[in-house]
This record gives C-alpha cells, structure tokens and sequence, in this order.
C-alpha cells in the first residue's frame, strides 16, 4: 500500500513549508533578529541551562513563564495565558479547536501561509479575502465576505506578513466587531510596529491576540504565547500537547524575558536600521519597496527568480515569495554590515538580470 492511497488528498496536494539551506550565508529569509545576546548574558545563560534537569518532564502549563510573561507584557488583569512551541504551535491549536464540519477560516490574502496550511489541515474551509493592490486592508470588502461566508476564526497578522502592512487600528476594530467568530491577531512583530491590541483584550469577548518571542531575538527556542479570556484559554488548553513547551525553552525564556530591556534595545536598533535600508533599496533602479511596519521589507522587482538567484551567487539569502506575489521578494533587516552587503548585492544582482 502506497500513502497516495491512504493519505488525505488534500495533504497530498500540499507542499511541505520550505527553509532554504543557510550555510556560510548572510542570512536574511527568516525575520530574525540580527542580534545575538550579549556575552556576558549568554555565559549566565549557560550556568543557568546547565542547572535543568533534563531527566524529568517540563511543568506542563508553564505557570512560572506564564506569570512572568503577564507581567513584562502587560496581559490586562482577568486574562489568562496558554503557551505554545512558538505561535505556529497555537496557530494549530486554535485551528483544532474550532475546526466543526463545515466551519470557515478567514484571513486576508496574501498573509502568514501557516493560516491556509492550517486550514487544510485540519478540514476547515480556508477563505483568503484579497488585499488592496497596495496591500492596504479593505475593511468593507472583508466584513461583506464575513456576512456572505460567516467565519468560526478569523486570523489578521498586525503588521501583515510577507507584506509588512499595519492594519489601521479602526479597521481592525471593525472587523472584530462584526465577526460572528473568534478573532485572533497575531502580533508576531509587534515590537517593531509599536501597537498591539493587548490592552484591549478585556474590551471584546471574541478577541486572543498570539505572539512569538522568535522575532525579539529567541527563534532558536521557540515560544509563543496567545492572551485571552480565561473560557477561550481553557478550550484551547484541551488541545494543547502535553508539555508542549520543553524545561530548556521555560529555563531560557525565564532567564532573558526578566531582561527584557535587552531584546527591547535590539528591536530599537532594528527599527532604526529598518529607515536607512528601506531609503537604500528605493535609491536603486527597478525596485519598488512597499512601508513595513516589520522587521522586513516586501518589495518588487523586474524578475524575482534571477534576482533571488543572483543574490544566492553573492552568497545573500532572502526570501522568494513566488508564486505568492508576483516579482517578490521579502527582505530582513540586517546588521548595518549586513545591510550593506545587502544593498551592494542586490544594485549588482540587478544589474546582471537586467533591472532597469
């Protein structure tokens, strides 16, 4: 027996999620922070990991981190946490957990592809509801298919990924109000757009918002925490898999989150660079650069496969969002170095295929 004959059609038609071979590359694919932790507090670190005892299982609900992310996040009072082996981990949770014969999961088109993989995945019908051109929300034309198609879950990336775009606040706001469903917005990069919806929490009974610790600089230990009602929490806890979240990722995250100043400084600089890059790429012929509200950049340029082959020769890896969007490509922000060597690579990658 073959697995085309029992696997599920629809997995079988599904391409596993890609992660390019990064070896030797200045490396700017993956949202990450650039940063590593400084030495000083990597050799704490070190003390601190050694101490865990790898013999025995993790406190499955994680109730030290959950108390200590509360607090340096501002969680509203009355909220309750469930975490997660990053945010994709919750992303799938919350998919399971609403997933009824039938049931809708709408999001806007492009956005996170883990939303639509889910979707299949668990059996949901996945409705993409297309951006403007400009990759700007259209508030009206989403609530119109949220009446046509009524949506058990709706997920809003705030800022949007691949595209960077932070929705308006009012918009946003809109939605949520008129969603007959839960309303998760994941705010994945919400220490480099400066607005989340966390303080709003308490203000609307269908709304969780998800975060990942992956892009203040932690993606090597994955962890995600989603924040809402204690009766969403406590669904969403049946689903999850018992200690999911492992006693090196709770030592790790327990230690760096009380310095959270740190990861907050790096974001900071971040943020600074993320202006010099952007005025760097739109100086050079042929490239669009659309507004991010991330710690990347989504811009389009003549053809993307060439230019994405190009920089790979010049040994610079980002992202090609082909088929996705057409002529894209997703771009980290570096170090200044990085960033560079960036820009030097790409005004010659261009060059080489023609841009104009």
């Amino acid at each position: 027996m073959t697995p085309s004959k029992l696997v599920r059609p629809e997995i079988l038609a599904l391409k596993a999620y890609h992660v390019a071979d990064a070896d030797g590359m200045v490396k700017l694919d993956a949202m990450e922070n650039p940063y590593p932790l400084p030495s000083p507090l990597r050799e704490e670190l070190a003390q601190v990991l050694a101490q865990v005892e790898l013999n025995r299982y993790p406190e499955p609900s994680g109730r030290k981190l959950r108390e200590l992310i509360a607090r340096k996040m501002q969680v509203p009072a009355g909220m309750e946490l469930l975490l997660g082996n990053g945010s994709d981990d919750l992303i799938q949770i919350v998919s399971l957990a609403l997933a009824r014969p039938g049931a809708v999961m709408m999001y806007p088109s492009p956005t996170f592809v883990m939303y639509p993989m889910n979707a299949t995945l668990t059996g949901m019908k996945g409705v993409g509801v297309p951006l403007r051109e400009d990759f700007s929300f259209d508030a009206g034309r989403f609530i119109e298919r949220m009446r046509a198609e009524p949506p058990a879950l709706v997920f809003l990336a705030y800022p949007n990924n691949p595209t960077g775009v932070l929705y308006p606040e009012e918009d946003v706001v809109e939605v949520i109000r008129a969603c007959p469903g839960l309303v998760v917005l994941d705010e994945a990069y919400h220490a480099f757009a400066q607005k989340t919806f966390m303080p709003r929490l308490a203000e609307f009974p269908n709304l969780a918002v998800v975060r990942t610790v992956s892009k203040l600089g932690l993606a090597g230990i994955r962890l995600g925490y989603m924040a809402g009602r204690p009766e969403w929490i406590r669904e969403f806890n049946k689903v999850r898999q018992a200690y999911n979240v492992n006693v090196l990722t709770q030592a790790a995250a327990l230690f760096v989150l009380e310095r959270l100043d740190v990861l907050e400084a790096q974001a900071a600089r971040i943020r600074a660079d993320r202006s010099a890059l952007g005025e760097g790429m739109r100086a050079l012929p042929g490239v669009t650069v659309f507004a991010s509200q991330a710690n990347f950049f989504l811009v389009r340029v003549a053809d993307a496969d060439r230019t994405y082959e190009a920089l790979k020769r010049r040994r610079v890896l980002v992202r090609n969002l082909h088929p996705a969007l057409a002529q894209c490509l997703r771009i980290n922000v570096g170090t200044p170095d990085e960033n560079r060597i960036l820009l030097t690579a790409l005004r010659e990658a261009l060059s080489s295929t023609g841009s104009k």
